[in-house]
């Protein structure tokens, strides 16, 4: 008997049969087909916005999507360098052949690991309470719990024109059965749709007609821990190119063939990724729309037309691409297309990721209403901790706000619930600022070393690392400067007001025209830290006011999240409360007064009496 079963092979799945795994479960993953775990259906692609903050906090956890990324990407990019560092955000452009295969071997090489290629179909359930897996041949296997991470595959349709195919991402079979199972169990159920865009031949652009986009000269990493590095001259170039006029009139004059538009489309498409025709639709006034040219692997002779997803038929779709500039000869070598698939609402789950309709069930990934490779991943891994956790009678594994975009994510989604797939976007962390993606080490290392996924020697260079920042920090306080006629000619040349007193080099560093290195040249030294460290001080100490004010706010956070509500709570005797707040927490069942203020149609009066009532309850 397994302990742990996990339902599909994509990034949720690979991270959760990690994470459980390593922290001593027997684990079977059952997956339709073996050589598509971990695979890049849509954009081979790691990190951005928000994002890749996240891949960080996965990797700081002990999770595996990082280290991969790590050592299979053709081109490394920090995105938002010029601008404040609550916004800044790694992006990998990922070999899409090499990425799985990586996956699969750390997968393949774990003892406590067993995968099995099959569908399943239904699950084992008694009483309430999830005991095992049902395939579609019908051989049951039995387990403690159950993590499923069905991806796209749920009741999946391939829309293309006019026409609707049973078929999941590139062409695989769909998953029949287990979303209508999970209905019967007493779970809703809603559709959702994603797309992708077409795959060009690269022989066949004209890259001359293209703006070079160049990754950064420079090693960034996602993993905290020894990376493995492409060299930079070995990095692959992306390309920027944008719509044309007549790519404009194409799409609008054959808009009634889009499976989109022709209401052929049942599920509700993500918001910030649309189609290229519904941008048209939404932003009727822009003149032009952005796309990227971007590679797919070494050895595949494939680019990637980002932000041109669609769902015209094919020949439609030809001409769409031979409207762009250096695309005039382009041969497609897969076309687009949009796909529906089921998921369930969020709302039914804890914030463990665990079913509140059935227990020992769990949900991670796009199945939750989720878009992304990186949502799904760190979905995985806390679903996995959490299943964990419970088997070994220890307390749950819950994230706040302003703990990380993790846990921004998950209260998100069974808080608020999702109408639309859900993205993460650095927009929806009010602690942004303590949310870095420099910082995410310091936030949640020690939490995965508790947790038993960070082991002692990653958890001892960590505390070396700490105490270097500290140690340093503490250095630039007691080195100073006078105001002589060389230094205030130093600090004119750096853009910067001259000195009328002595000064520390950690105060001067709070000016935000000077850098670490800049204050180092004041006396005469150079940077011998490494660059993450460095980068670190310099962000503390410039940005120290805005951050002590959101360490403020955050604790207000933490008192409200400090207040828990019984399990058992009886909202309808409420009386004095909203009706509608009353259903929705009864519905939500939040078990904090943190998230009972973030559920929307609970007011701050209705808080304030939901407080009383719990204090009442509790004595």
């Amino acid at each position: 008997m397994f302990e742990v079963i996990v339902i599909g092979g994509g990034h949720a799945g690979s991270e959760a049969a990690l994470a459980v795994a390593r922290l001593g479960h027997k684990t079977l993953l059952v997956t339709g087909n073996i050589k598509m775990i971990a695979t890049m259906p849509c954009n081979p692609s790691i990190g951005g916005p928000a994002k890749g903050t996240l891949v960080r906090e996965i990797d700081a956890l002990g999770g595996e999507m990082g280290k991969v990324t790590d050592k299979t990407s053709l081109q490394m990019k920090m995105l938002n360098h010029s601008k404040g560092p609550a916004v800044r955000a790694l992006r990998a452009q990922s070999d899409k052949v090499l990425y799985p295969q990586e996956m699969q071997n750390t997968l393949f090489a774990e003892p406590n690991l067993e995968i099995k290629e099959a569908y399943v179909k239904r699950l084992i359930v008694e009483d309430q309470l999830c005991q095992g897996v049902v395939l579609e041949s019908g051989e049951k296997i039995e387990a403690k719990s159950v993590i499923l991470t069905a991806g796209t595959y749920m009741e999946a349709a391939v829309l293309v024109g006019a026409t609707s195919t049973p078929e999941g991402p590139d062409k695989q079979k769909p998953s029949y059965g287990l979303s209508e199972h999970l209905r019967e169990l007493g779970m809703e159920t809603f559709r959702l749709k994603t797309g992708t865009p077409p795959r060009i031949k690269r022989g066949s652009v004209d890259f001359s007609k293209m703006e070079l986009s160049p990754g950064d000269n420079f090693k960034y990493h996602f993993s905290f821990d020894d990376s493995v590095f492409k060299p930079l001259d070995k990095e692959w170039p992306c390309y920027l190119i944008h719509t044309a006029e007549a790519t404009h009139s194409i799409i609008k004059s054959n808009l009634r063939k889009s499976a989109m538009y022709s209401g052929l489309v049942k599920g509700v498409g993500p918001r910030y990724c649309p189609s290229i025709e519904d941008k048209l639709v939404r932003f009727a006034d822009k003149e032009r729309h952005q796309l990227f040219i971007e590679p797919e692997s070494q050895f595949i002779d494939e680019v990637y037309l980002q932000g041109f997803s669609t769902s015209m038929p094919h020949d439609v779709q030809d001409e769409m691409v031979h409207s762009l500039p250096g695309l005039e000869n382009a041969v497609i070598a897969k076309y687009a297309y949009a796909i529906e698939y089921d998921a369930i609402h969020p709302t039914d789950l804890w914030p463990t990721l665990e079913s509140k309709i059935i227990k020992n069930l769990y949900f991670a990934g796009q199945v939750n209403g989720t878009s992304g490779y990186e949502e799904a991943a760190c979905q995985g891994l806390m679903a996995g901790i959490n299943a964990s956790l419970k088997m070994r009678h220890k307390q749950p594994f819950i994230l706040r706000r302003d703990e990380a975009y993790i846990g921004v994510l998950i209260d998100d989604l069974v808080t608020k619930g999702v109408l639309d797939p859900y993205r993460m976007l650095t927009s929806r962390a009010e602690f942004r600022l303590l949310l870095r993606h420099d910082n995410a080490d310091i936030r949640l290392t020690e939490k995965g070393h508790m947790i038993g996924l960070i082991d002692d020697a990653r958890y001892q260079k960590f505390l070396e690392k700490k105490e270097t920042i500290k140690q340093e920090t503490n250095r630039l306080k007691k080195l100073t400067v006078n105001p002589t006629p060389s230094i205030n000619q130093q600090l004119r040349d750096f853009s910067s007001g001259e000195l009328k007193e002595k000064i520390s080099l950690l105060d001067l560093l709070k000016r935000p025209e000077l850098s670490y290195d800049n204050i180092l040249s004041l006396v005469g030294e150079v940077r011998t830290l490494p660059l993450e460290i460095t980068e670190q001080i310099e962000i503390e100490v410039t940005y120290e006011g805005y951050i002590k004010k959101a360490i403020r706010e955050a604790e207000k956070l933490a008192k409200e999240e400090s207040i828990q509500i019984p399990i058992d709570f009886d909202y309808n005797s409420l009386h004095n409360i909203a009706l509608e707040a009353r259903v929705k927490l009864s519905k939500i069942k939040p078990l904090t007064i943190g998230q009972a203020s973030r559920i929307s149609g609970v007011n701050p009066a209705d808080i304030t009496t939901l407080i009383l009532r719990v204090k009442e309850f509790k004595s």
